[in-house]
């Protein structure tokens, strides 16, 4: 099975390569080697290639930055997703997109159905929505949220630095999620795609949490593994003592009880996933 992953530099692309099945044959470009917004760059890859499968990593993530940079957010986020749905319909590969939970405003205080209305309260939001649709209705798209990994730039890192170098550290405490492993996301995409799953669904790993509760944990498990040499003060604060140019979902909880029937079991609980993690950082750095 020939396999095209975009956004490989990503911690969604190295986590897709890295679990890679047996027998894939993984071509991962990231946007130095594939520019996804040229439609002639694209039609030029894919029919090069004629890949089985394509799994679409790239975004456009500052989430504040596209507030003054919508067209630059539009253009990764659902003009480029445009592109590679119809480059892998002219080759007749499976797409495979993946999106987030800021396509919600948060406000339900349940959590989000796949077939939930959708109300982005910003730019980052709109054009994640917008490459949604951009995707059609025979690719695999798949909603998760607050991603991360042993490497890149994530919140676990950013906490883990701060935690060593401040006194104290002030984390929002009424913004609730659920955090979601990449390499667990990324197994999933991998079982979804080779059950030629389609449609909307949503994936993260079980349990929920505030920022405030993730760098709570962090601090946890980094103390009992040694990465930090003493605890520090975490402060919980409210989303109002910390503005930014964009607005959070308050509480973006999605419902994943169609992944679990499509992968036959629920997700594994993230404090067990960080713990994974926290392991991996303090083998490898």
């Amino acid at each position: 099975m020939k396999v095209l992953i975009t956004g490989g530099n990503g911690q969604l692309g190295r986590a897709l390569s890295a679990t890679a099945p047996a027998g894939a044959e993984i071509t991962s470009h990231h946007s130095d080697a594939l520019d996804i917004t040229h439609g002639e760059s694209v039609r030029a890859v894919v029919g090069q290639l004629r890949p089985d499968l394509i799994l679409n990593a790239a975004a456009y993530t500052a989430v504040d930055k596209a507030e003054a940079d919508e067209a630059a957010a539009l253009a990764v986020n659902a003009t480029a997703v445009g592109l590679l749905a119809d480059a892998a319909r002219d080759v007749g590969a499976r797409f495979v997109h993946v999106s987030t939970d800021f396509v919600f405003d948060g406000t339900s205080g349940i959590p989000y159905a796949p077939d939930a209305t959708p109300s982005p309260l910003g730019a980052y939001g709109r054009t994640k929505l917008a490459g949604e649709r951009a995707a059609g209705t025979d690719a695999l798209i798949v909603r998760t949220a607050w991603v991360y990994a042993p490497t890149g730039g994530n919140f676990v890192r950013t906490m883990l630095r701060v935690m060593a170098e401040r006194p104290e550290v002030r984390v929002v405490a009424d913004q609730i999620g659920t955090p979601t492993y990449a390499p667990g996301l990324a197994a999933a995409l991998w079982s979804m795609a080779d059950k030629r799953v389609t449609g909307i669904h949503h994936y993260t790993d079980a349990g929920v949490a505030s920022w405030y509760d993730f760098a709570v944990a962090i601090q946890e498990e980094a103390l009992a593994a040694g990465l930090l040499d003493k605890a520090v003060p975490v402060i919980p604060i409210a989303t109002a003592d910390y503005p930014t140019p964009a607005r959070r979902p308050p509480h973006s909880v999605l419902d994943k009880s169609s992944t679990f029937a499509a992968l036959g079991g629920p997700t594994p609980h993230w404090r067990d996933n960080l713990r994974i993690l926290i392991a991996e950082i303090e083998r490898n750095g």
